[in-house]
């Protein structure tokens, strides 16, 4: 426990000192980040939920439902699809997509509804030839 202000005394002073003094005796030297730079945006509004959002990312889990989280899967898939080094591997992306579809209509997951459907292969390597000029 720190001692009280002291009656009289400049209240900035004070806190100075008990700083000064904390850090003279080498209460800081072991903290956790000590050396390392401040978060990317120090103007951001302030968020209650920060240390739940840091250890999910840490933990590499989402904070995404399940639906969602296939419907984010989508789209990261049919892009990656379009820049595919060939049609075959496009057409294999999209297939397995398709799987995780089918298999989410089949038994839906919890959250909201998915409102996906399987995507036309055939479609998306017609999209694969057109892009790469094949």
């Amino acid at each position: 426990m720190t001692e009280r202000k002291p009656p009289g005394v400049n209240f900035e002073s004070w806190v100075d000192k008990q700083i000064r003094e904390a850090e003279e005796r080498g209460d800081f030297a072991a903290l956790p980040g000590r050396g390392k730079p401040l978060p990317e945006d120090p103007g951001a509004a302030y968020d209650e939920m920060w240390w739940v959002k840091r250890k999910l990312a840490r933990e590499g889990m989402g904070a995404l439902s399940p639906t969602l989280a296939l419907r984010k899967e989508a789209e990261d898939v049919l892009a990656a699809a379009a820049e595919a080094p060939s049609e075959s591997m496009a057409r294999r992306l999209v297939t397995d997509l398709n799987d995780k579809i089918r298999e989410a209509l089949r038994t839906p997951p919890p959250g909201p509804p998915l409102g996906l459907r399987p995507f036309d292969v055939d479609e998306v390597a017609r999209d694969w030839r057109e892009r790469h000029g094949a």
